[in-house]
């Protein structure tokens, strides 16, 4: 779980999986208005663990990876699958059917 996760982070991570704040927001269980907040808050870092357990869970959800800082270079974002893999694993999630574990390796 990454910890040091801000608003523009967040942003970034969105924009980069091309998810709606609304459709984010869903995913970390998290009201659209705390989501909000949370990215106008610029480069602040998300300091409730409860906050940062589910913002984590999206971001696994759509298959995004924080990249960390290092070597003088800031954190970053990029995908675990390109775009139209998370494309098409929300539009199969949203097929219906059997119900069963869809955990991606």
């Amino acid at each position: 779980m990454c910890h040091n996760i801000s608003g523009r982070l967040i942003a970034a991570a969105r924009a980069l999986a091309g998810v709606s704040l609304p459709d984010f927001a869903a995913a970390a269980r998290l009201p659209v208005d705390t989501m909000r907040d949370l990215e106008a808050a610029g480069s602040a870092f998300v300091t409730s663990e409860q906050k940062l357990k589910a913002i984590n869970e999206a971001f696994k959800h759509f298959g995004v990876l924080v990249v960390d800082e290092s070597d003088g270079l800031g954190a970053g974002v990029r995908l675990k699958f390109t775009r139209q893999d998370v494309a098409q694993i929300a539009r199969l999630e949203g097929e219906g059917g059997i119900v069963a574990s869809d955990d991606a390796p």
